[in-house]
Protein backbone atom coordinates (compact mmCIF):
# COMPACT_ATOMS: atom_id res chain seq x y z
CA UNK A 1 0.00 0.00 0.00
CA UNK A 2 3.04 2.42 0.56
CA UNK A 3 4.81 2.18 -2.63
CA UNK A 4 1.43 2.45 -4.11
CA UNK A 5 0.46 6.27 -2.48
CA UNK A 6 3.86 6.95 -2.88
CA UNK A 7 4.01 5.95 -6.19
CA UNK A 8 0.44 8.42 -7.07
CA UNK A 9 1.17 10.96 -4.69
CA UNK A 10 2.60 13.43 -7.59
CA UNK A 11 -1.47 12.96 -9.17
CA UNK A 12 -2.95 15.46 -7.19
CA UNK A 13 -0.16 17.95 -7.65
CA UNK A 14 -0.39 17.63 -11.05
CA UNK A 15 -3.97 18.48 -10.77
CA UNK A 16 -3.45 21.45 -8.61
CA UNK A 17 -0.54 22.96 -11.26
CA UNK A 18 -3.05 22.37 -13.94
CA UNK A 19 -5.70 23.71 -12.66
CA UNK A 20 -3.93 26.94 -11.36
CA UNK A 21 -2.57 27.54 -14.67
CA UNK A 22 -6.20 27.10 -16.34
CA UNK A 23 -6.82 29.93 -13.77
CA UNK A 24 -4.85 31.99 -14.05
CA UNK A 25 -6.04 33.19 -17.34
CA UNK A 26 -9.07 34.82 -15.50
CA UNK A 27 -7.11 37.11 -13.26
CA UNK A 28 -7.50 41.15 -13.57
CA UNK A 29 -4.86 43.01 -15.37
CA UNK A 30 -1.64 43.94 -13.22
CA UNK A 31 -1.11 47.56 -12.40
CA UNK A 32 1.80 47.05 -10.32
CA UNK A 33 4.41 44.20 -10.37
CA UNK A 34 7.38 43.17 -7.58
CA UNK A 35 10.70 43.53 -9.03
CA UNK A 36 12.52 40.73 -11.35
CA UNK A 37 15.54 39.99 -9.02
CA UNK A 38 12.77 39.29 -6.05
CA UNK A 39 10.66 37.18 -8.39
CA UNK A 40 13.49 34.93 -9.85
CA UNK A 41 14.81 34.40 -6.07
CA UNK A 42 11.58 33.37 -4.77
CA UNK A 43 10.95 30.99 -7.91
CA UNK A 44 13.76 29.77 -7.94
CA UNK A 45 13.80 28.72 -4.29
CA UNK A 46 10.82 27.42 -5.08
CA UNK A 47 11.59 25.09 -7.99
CA UNK A 48 14.54 23.70 -5.93
CA UNK A 49 11.59 23.00 -3.39
CA UNK A 50 9.33 21.40 -5.20
CA UNK A 51 12.30 19.26 -6.66
CA UNK A 52 13.33 17.54 -3.76
CA UNK A 53 9.67 17.26 -2.36
CA UNK A 54 8.28 15.45 -5.53
CA UNK A 55 11.32 14.65 -7.82
CA UNK A 56 14.02 13.95 -5.75
CA UNK A 57 12.40 10.30 -4.80
CA UNK A 58 11.92 9.17 -8.28
CA UNK A 59 15.05 10.35 -10.01
CA UNK A 60 17.55 9.53 -7.21
CA UNK A 61 15.48 6.42 -6.96
CA UNK A 62 17.61 4.09 -4.60
CA UNK A 63 20.70 6.21 -5.10
CA UNK A 64 19.44 8.93 -2.34
CA UNK A 65 21.50 12.07 -0.88
CA UNK A 66 20.04 10.23 2.77
CA UNK A 67 18.65 7.20 3.60
CA UNK A 68 14.59 6.96 4.52
CA UNK A 69 14.50 8.82 7.52
CA UNK A 70 12.06 5.21 9.11
CA UNK A 71 10.90 2.34 7.53
CA UNK A 72 7.61 2.58 5.45
CA UNK A 73 4.96 2.58 7.35
CA UNK A 74 1.34 2.52 5.55
CA UNK A 75 -0.62 4.40 8.64
CA UNK A 76 1.94 6.73 8.24
CA UNK A 77 1.86 7.36 4.14
CA UNK A 78 -2.09 7.25 4.82
CA UNK A 79 -1.46 9.90 7.10
CA UNK A 80 0.80 11.75 4.58
CA UNK A 81 -2.15 11.29 1.71
CA UNK A 82 -4.80 12.95 4.01
CA UNK A 83 -2.35 16.28 5.41
CA UNK A 84 -1.88 16.13 1.43
CA UNK A 85 -5.29 16.50 0.37
CA UNK A 86 -6.34 18.41 3.24
CA UNK A 87 -3.73 20.99 2.69
CA UNK A 88 -4.70 20.98 -1.65
CA UNK A 89 -8.25 21.57 -0.26
CA UNK A 90 -7.77 24.88 1.77
CA UNK A 91 -5.13 25.99 -0.82
CA UNK A 92 -7.85 25.42 -3.56
CA UNK A 93 -10.59 27.52 -1.31
CA UNK A 94 -7.94 29.98 -0.78
CA UNK A 95 -7.88 30.72 -4.06
CA UNK A 96 -11.41 30.48 -4.88
CA UNK A 97 -12.08 32.92 -2.90
CA UNK A 98 -9.47 35.07 -4.42
CA UNK A 99 -10.86 35.26 -7.70
CA UNK A 100 -9.58 37.47 -9.86
CA UNK A 101 -7.00 38.95 -8.02
CA UNK A 102 -4.63 36.35 -7.77
CA UNK A 103 -1.40 36.04 -9.64
CA UNK A 104 1.61 33.59 -9.20
CA UNK A 105 3.87 37.04 -8.48
CA UNK A 106 3.52 39.60 -5.96
CA UNK A 107 1.31 41.89 -8.00
CA UNK A 108 -1.51 44.77 -7.56
CA UNK A 109 -4.61 44.25 -10.01
CA UNK A 110 -6.71 46.63 -11.27
CA UNK A 111 -9.58 47.14 -8.85
CA UNK A 112 -7.39 45.15 -6.23
CA UNK A 113 -9.83 44.05 -3.27
CA UNK A 114 -8.93 43.17 0.16
CA UNK A 115 -10.24 39.59 0.86
CA UNK A 116 -11.03 38.58 4.20
CA UNK A 117 -13.76 36.00 3.81
CA UNK A 118 -13.54 32.39 3.78
CA UNK A 119 -9.97 31.27 4.10
CA UNK A 120 -8.75 34.63 4.25
CA UNK A 121 -10.36 34.89 8.07
CA UNK A 122 -8.45 31.92 9.04
CA UNK A 123 -5.03 33.36 8.07
CA UNK A 124 -3.56 36.53 5.76
CA UNK A 125 -2.12 33.69 3.60
CA UNK A 126 -3.96 30.25 3.00
CA UNK A 127 -2.27 29.47 -0.33
CA UNK A 128 1.11 29.16 1.28
CA UNK A 129 -0.65 27.46 4.61
CA UNK A 130 -2.62 25.20 2.12
CA UNK A 131 0.34 24.31 0.20
CA UNK A 132 3.43 24.00 3.10
CA UNK A 133 0.65 21.58 4.64
CA UNK A 134 0.37 19.61 1.08
CA UNK A 135 4.33 19.58 0.86
CA UNK A 136 4.40 18.57 4.74
CA UNK A 137 1.85 15.44 4.00
CA UNK A 138 3.78 14.66 0.86
CA UNK A 139 7.45 14.57 2.41
CA UNK A 140 5.72 12.14 5.60
CA UNK A 141 4.79 9.54 2.24
CA UNK A 142 8.23 9.20 1.26
CA UNK A 143 9.55 9.86 4.66
CA UNK A 144 12.93 11.10 3.00
CA UNK A 145 14.97 13.55 4.61
CA UNK A 146 15.13 15.91 0.96
CA UNK A 147 11.44 16.18 1.23
CA UNK A 148 11.39 17.51 4.94
CA UNK A 149 14.43 19.98 3.65
CA UNK A 150 12.77 20.70 0.53
CA UNK A 151 9.30 21.98 2.93
CA UNK A 152 11.71 23.60 5.21
CA UNK A 153 13.10 25.68 1.45
CA UNK A 154 9.50 26.41 0.72
CA UNK A 155 8.25 27.73 3.49
CA UNK A 156 11.22 30.13 3.59
CA UNK A 157 10.52 31.20 0.34
CA UNK A 158 7.07 31.82 0.74
CA UNK A 159 8.12 33.91 3.90
CA UNK A 160 10.31 36.29 1.71
CA UNK A 161 7.09 36.45 -0.63
CA UNK A 162 4.71 37.11 2.11
CA UNK A 163 7.22 39.79 3.42
CA UNK A 164 7.01 41.36 -0.30
CA UNK A 165 2.99 41.32 -0.02
CA UNK A 166 2.51 42.59 2.98
CA UNK A 167 4.26 45.82 1.95
CA UNK A 168 2.44 46.08 -1.20
CA UNK A 169 -1.19 45.36 0.45
CA UNK A 170 -0.24 47.92 3.24
CA UNK A 171 0.69 50.59 0.23
CA UNK A 172 -2.40 49.65 -1.57
CA UNK A 173 -4.88 49.11 1.47
CA UNK A 174 -2.98 51.37 4.11
CA UNK A 175 -4.74 51.18 7.53
CA UNK A 176 -7.46 48.59 6.31
CA UNK A 177 -5.05 46.42 5.94
CA UNK A 178 -2.89 47.24 8.91
CA UNK A 179 -6.22 46.44 10.92
CA UNK A 180 -7.26 43.07 9.20
CA UNK A 181 -2.96 42.12 9.81
CA UNK A 182 -3.32 43.07 13.35
CA UNK A 183 -6.36 40.40 14.22
CA UNK A 184 -5.45 37.72 11.70
CA UNK A 185 -2.24 35.88 11.80
CA UNK A 186 -0.07 34.89 8.67
CA UNK A 187 0.16 31.29 8.05
CA UNK A 188 -1.68 29.51 11.58
CA UNK A 189 -4.50 30.98 12.85
CA UNK A 190 -3.95 32.20 16.50
CA UNK A 191 -0.41 31.49 16.55
CA UNK A 192 1.60 32.88 13.39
Amino acid sequence: MYTSIARWIIVPWAVLFAAWAIAAMTSKPTVQRQGSGARLLQVASLVVAYWLILGSPFWLNGTVMLDNLLPAISAVAVFGLILTIAGMLFCAWARITLGRNWSGTVTIKQDHKLISTGPYRLVRHPIYTGLIVAALGTAIVFLRAECFLGVVLMTLSFWYKMSIEEQFMLQQFGEEYARYRSRVRALIPFVL
